[in-house]
C-alpha cells in the first residue's frame, strides 16, 4: 500500500497555509518495486526477467555507468520510471536528461511531467504556484526555491552547462546522424565531457543506449572509466560470452551457464520469440543485428571487412574527360577531412598524391541497374567510366517504388547525361522483365546498347572478390560529389534510424563474405555489376597505355610537321610516314 506520511507541517511556496510534510512510502524505495506499480497504472505486461535486471543495475550500478540493451526492451521507458523514482524519494535532487536532440529530451521530459499529473502516486509531486512547469523543465511540488529546475532537458548540442545535476541521464545520445562518420564521433565523445561541468559532487551519470556504430560512443567512455553492463537479444554461446567480458549482463550470465542449452535463444521470450528475432536478423542484417541486438563492437578480424575506404581515390571529375593516370598515397597531405565518411576508425577517403599525363575522353562509360521490385529495396544503379585501366565512378544511387515509368524515365535520362556508351541490368528478378520496360523509353531518350546478366554465385563473395582486388590497386577513382550526395540523401534526410543502410559506402564498409551480411546491398551490387564490366579490360597494363598513347601523339606531331615542312601538297599525292616507337620493336 503506497502512502505519504502527512503529520509534519511545511510552509507552501506562497506561505499561505502549511501543508503537510513530503515523506515517500518505505516500501517504495526498490525501484523494482516503483517500475512494477508504474506498468500497472500504464496498463503494461508485469516487467519482464531482463527489464527488473535493467531496472536494478540503474539504481545499484555504479556512479559512472552505461547500460546497453537492445532495441524494444524497454530501456528508455524503465529510465523514464528511475527519473520519477529519484524525485519521489527525494524531491531536492536534480536531474538533467540528454539526449541526441532536443526534441528527443523533451519527449522523455513531457513524458514524466504527464504521469506526475495522471499518476495519484507521483500527486504530491505536482508543480504548485510559480514554480516551473513546462517540457522543457519543471520543478516538482516539495521542491526548495532554486535556480536549477527538478528536471531539465537539453539535446547533446544543446547548451549542456549552465545548470548543476545530481543525475544526468544520457539517453540515447548516439544515433546515425550524430555517429556514422569520424568527425561525428569526435565531436560526439567532446560534447559528453561537458558532463563533467554539470554533475555535482557525488552524483551520477547514467548512459542509456543501442550502439550505433563499431565505433561507439560506449567504448570510448568505458576507456574513461565508465562501467558497462550490457543486455543482448540472445543468449550469448560460448566464444561470444568470452568477447562481452565482464560487460555481460549477470543474470544473462547466470542463466546461460546454467542452461548452455539456451545460447542462440531469445533473453525475453515472452515479448521477442526466436522466430521474431529470426526474422529481425533477416531485415538488418548480419552485422547490423550483430550491432543493435547482440550489441557486439568487436573487430576480432581485421580481414572480416575487406573493403576499405581508404584504398579509393576520391577527386572531383569532369563530365567528359579525365586523368590517364592517378596517383594513390596515404599520407597525411593526402586526407579528404571535409567529406563525410562513414567508415570504420581510421578509414578515410584519399586525394590523389599526383596526376599524370592529359586530360583525356573517357575510353567508354558503362551503367549498370540491379532492378527491385516495391518495398524497402532499391533499384540501385552505378555508372563507371576507364581510362587506361582506371575506373571512374561517376554516379551511384538508389530509387524506390519498382518499375514505374518516372524511375524508367530517370534512369534513361542520366544515361543520357553522362553519355553512357553500355547499359547493363542484373536479370534475376523479374526475368529480363526490366529490360523490356526499361527499352521503349530508352529508344525515345537515349538508344543505347542494352543487355543483362545472370548471377548464381554467392552474393557477397561475388561483390568482394569483384572489388576487392581494384580497390587494392587503387583503379577506382571517386568523384567527390558520389561521396556527398550518397551521404546527405540518406542519413541527412533523417528517413528512419536505418536510412544509412543504403548508403554505398556503408554498405562497401560492412560487407563481409556472411551470407545476408548487409540489410540493404543494392547500390554496392550496383556497383560491383559495373565494375565486373570492366574487369577484363584492367587486365592491360596501365603504364603501357599511356606510353602507347604518348607514341601516337607524337606520331601525329611529327605527320604534321613534315606536312608542313615540306609541304607535300595533296594535289599531287601525299606522303605518308611510318615511325615505329622503340617501344615496339
Amino acid at each position: 500500500m503506497v502512502t505519504t506520511t502527512a503529520t509534519p507541517k511545511r510552509i507552501s511556496k506562497k506561505g499561505q497555509k502549511a501543508l503537510p510534510a513530503y515523506v515517500a512510502d518505505p516500501g517504495l524505495k526498490d525501484f523494482r518495486n516503483f517500475l512494477y506499480l508504474l506498468w500497472k497504472y500504464l496498463n503494461l505486461p508485469t516487467p519482464t526477467v531482463s527489464q527488473y535486471a535493467i531496472a536494478d543495475q540503474i539504481q545499484h550500478g555504479p556512479d559512472r555507468q552505461i547500460v546497453e540493451a537492445f532495441r524494444g526492451v524497454g530501456k528508455s521507458w524503465i529510465t523514464v520510471g528511475y527519473a520519477l523514482h529519484t524525485l519521489y524519494l527525494d524531491p531536492q535532487k536534480k536531474i538533467e536528461v540528454v539526449s541526441a536532440s532536443k526534441s528527443l529530451a523533451d519527449n522523455f521530459s513531457t513524458f514524466c511531467l504527464q504521469l506526475i499529473y495522471g499518476w495519484d502516486l507521483l500527486a504530491p509531486l505536482r508543480p504548485e504556484g510559480d514554480q516551473r512547469n513546462s517540457k522543457i523543465q519543471f520543478d516538482v511540488g516539495p521542491a526548495k526555491e532554486s535556480k536549477d529546475p527538478s528536471l531539465k532537458s537539453v539535446g547533446i548540442t544543446g547548451q549542456i552547462t549552465g545548470t548543476r545535476a545530481d543525475l544526468i541521464i544520457a539517453d540515447d545520445i548516439e544515433v546515425p546522424n550524430n555517429s556514422l562518420t569520424q568527425t561525428g564521433r569526435d565531436k560526439l565523445a567532446e560534447s559528453v565531457k561537458e558532463f563533467d561541468a554539470v554533475i555535482k559532487p557525488g552524483g551520477r551519470i547514467l548512459y542509456l543506449g543501442t550502439p550505433q556504430t563499431e565505433m561507439s560512443i560506449y567504448n570510448i567512455l568505458q576507456e574513461r572509466g565508465y562501467k558497462a553492463c550490457i543486455w543482448p537479444a540472445k543468449y550469448p554461446s560460448r566464444t561470444e560470452i568470452i568477447k562481452y567480458g565482464d560487460r555481460l549482463a549477470p543474470n544473462i550470465l547466470e542463466e546461460v551457464t546454467k542452461e548452455p542449452w539456451k545460447a542462440g535463444r531469445s533473453t525475453e521470450p515472452s515479448r521477442f520469440s526466436d522466430e521474431d528475432l529470426a526474422i529481425r536478423e533477416a531485415s538488418y542484417g548480419k552485422s547490423g543485428f550483430a550491432l543493435q541486438f547482440m550489441l557486439d563492437t568487436t573487430l576480432s578480424d581485421a580481414l572480416k571487412y575487406p573493403l576499405k575506404l581508404s584504398d579509393l581515390i576520391v577527386m572531383d571529375l569532369d563530365s567528359t574527360t579525365g586523368p590517364e593516370k592517378v596517383i594513390w598515397a596515404s599520407g597525411p597531405q593526402q586526407v579528404i577531412g571535409d567529406l563525410p565518411c562513414v567508415g570504420f576508425k581510421g578509414d578515410r577517403y584519399h586525394r590523389p598524391m599526383e596526376i599524370l599525363g592529359t586530360w583525356m575522353p573517357y575510353q567508354g562509360t558503362v551503367m549498370f541497374i540491379d532492378p527491385s521490385g516495391r518495398g524497402s529495396n532499391e533499384t540501385g544503379y552505378a555508372i563507371v567510366s576507364m581510362i587506361h585501366g582506371t575506373l571512374f565512378l561517376r554516379a551511384s544511387g538508389g530509387l524506390t517504388g519498382g518499375y514505374t515509368p518516372e524511375n524508367l524515365t530517370f534512369l534513361c535520362n542520366l544515361a543520357k547525361e553522362h553519355k553512357v556508351t553500355w547499359i547493363r541490368t542484373e536479370s534475376n528478378f523479374g526475368d529480363g522483365m526490366f529490360n523490356s520496360l526499361l527499352t521503349p523509353i530508352l529508344t525515345k531518350v537515349y538508344p543505347c546498347t542494352l543487355d543483362e546478366v545472370r548471377s548464381t554465385t554467392n552474393k557477397e563473395r561475388r561483390i568482394i572478390d569483384t572489388l576487392e582486388p581494384v580497390m587494392n590497386q587503387h583503379r577506382l577513382v571517386v568523384d567527390s560529389k558520389v561521396v556527398k550526395a550518397d551521404y546527405e540523401g540518406t542519413v541527412g534526410a533523417v528517413i528512419s534510424s536505418t536510412s544509412h543502410q543504403y548508403q554505398l559506402f556503408y554498405q562497401m564498409s560492412r560487407i563481409t563474405k556472411d551470407r545476408g551480411a548487409l540489410a540493404m546491398d543494392d547500390r554496392l551490387d550496383a556497383l560491383a555489376g559495373a565494375v565486373a564490366y570492366w574487369t577484363e579490360r584492367l587486365a592491360t597494363d596501365q603504364d603501357r597505355q599511356m606510353e602507347e598513347h604518348k607514341d601516337a601523339l607524337l606520331m601525329k606531331e611529327l605527320t604534321s610537321f613534315i606536312d608542313h615542312t615540306f609541304n607535300t601538297g595533296r594535289d599531287q599525292g601525299s606522303t605518308s610516314l611510318t615511325w615505329t616507337s622503340p617501344r615496339g620493336r
